[in-house]
């Protein structure tokens, strides 16, 4: 993960979510389940959200493709928990859907937009997500929970991912600006570490693979 800064709330957006959000919530002050599947404002916004955040996952730090990708509000605070926030631009991030399950009603998990780059780093080339040697105790098990939590080392989502960017870079598929753009958590790792270059010695690919 990789400190995201907050963008303005879009100019529609009081009237598309925040209003109608809190007349629903003056009627329904703590809503169930299906009560926010009826009144689900946020989604009005979804398009905004993914424009402002470069169309880019909080937590995995990957692009979400728009066909396939299944972009979502992640209410950071839960709204089951914090209803007061649920109709706040404040309080959402783009999360790919997958990532958003896995972190559910969970309040334990670092903030995207609280934490600072270099918290997190990647280790070459596992490709391993890892808290910074250079993080306090404190520090380090909040970044292992959110690992954990969120699965950023699971091999068939996340660690699937870095992987194939790291291939398609090496082999010459894509180029660094690509990378800086789709996946701004590796390409901005290699460029500390100073691998930019030497990453394609180091991570040895055939030209056929999957």
């Amino acid at each position: 993960m990789i400190h995201v800064v907050p963008k303005l709330e879009p100019p529609d957006f009081d009237r598309l979510v925040r209003k109608p959000g809190l007349k629903y919530l003056v009627k329904k002050p703590k809503p169930d389940a299906s009560g926010w599947k009826n009144h689900d404002y946020w989604r009005e916004i979804l398009k905004d959200l993914r424009k402002s955040y470069n169309e880019i996952c909080a937590y995995s730090c990957h692009w979400i493709p728009a066909d396939t990708g299944s972009s979502t509000v992640e209410h950071f605070l839960p709204k089951s928990k914090y209803p007061q926030k649920a109709y706040e631009w404040s309080n959402y991030r783009l999360v790919c859907a997958t990532l958003n399950g896995r972190k559910g009603n969970r309040e334990d998990i670092l903030d995207p937009f609280a934490i600072e780059d270099g918290w997190f780093i990647i280790e070459f080339p596992s490709l391993l997500v890892k808290p910074s040697p250079l993080v306090d105790d404190n520090c380090a098990n909040q970044i292992k929970v959110t690992i954990e939590c969120l699965g950023l080392n699971d091999e068939g989502t996340c660690l699937k991912s870095r992987e194939r960017y790291i291939k398609d870079y090496c082999l010459e598929e894509i180029n660094f600006h690509h990378l800086c753009k789709a996946a701004p958590f590796i390409a901005k790792e290699l460029t500390r570490q100073n691998l930019v270059d030497s990453i394609k010695q180091m991570m040895v690919y055939s030209q056929n693979y999957d």
